[in-house]
């Protein structure tokens, strides 16, 4: 479980990566900005797909009983 959240955090962090990369590169001979916009959007759209994804799998894990909550521990009295 741990792996499987590891590597969704990973793919997020990709995905803003890559929407930050064609949010940030100047326009290339041939394309429009319309076409990078679109990459753009993909890659935002990604991040909020996998997101929702990975909090979808977080609760199923808390119902099915993979993971429990613990709470804060109280250090003292």
């Amino acid at each position: 479980m741990k792996i499987l959240v590891a590597l969704a955090f990973l793919a997020i962090l990709a995905s803003l990566g890559s929407a930050l990369f064609f949010m940030m590169r100047g326009s290339q001979p041939g394309e429009d900005d319309r076409q990078r916009s679109a990459r753009m959007a993909w890659s935002l759209a990604l991040r909020v797909g996998l997101s929702v994804a990975l909090f979808l799998c977080v609760l199923a894990a808390w119902k099915l009983g993979y993971i429990q909550p613990t709470g804060l521990r109280s250090s003292g009295g």
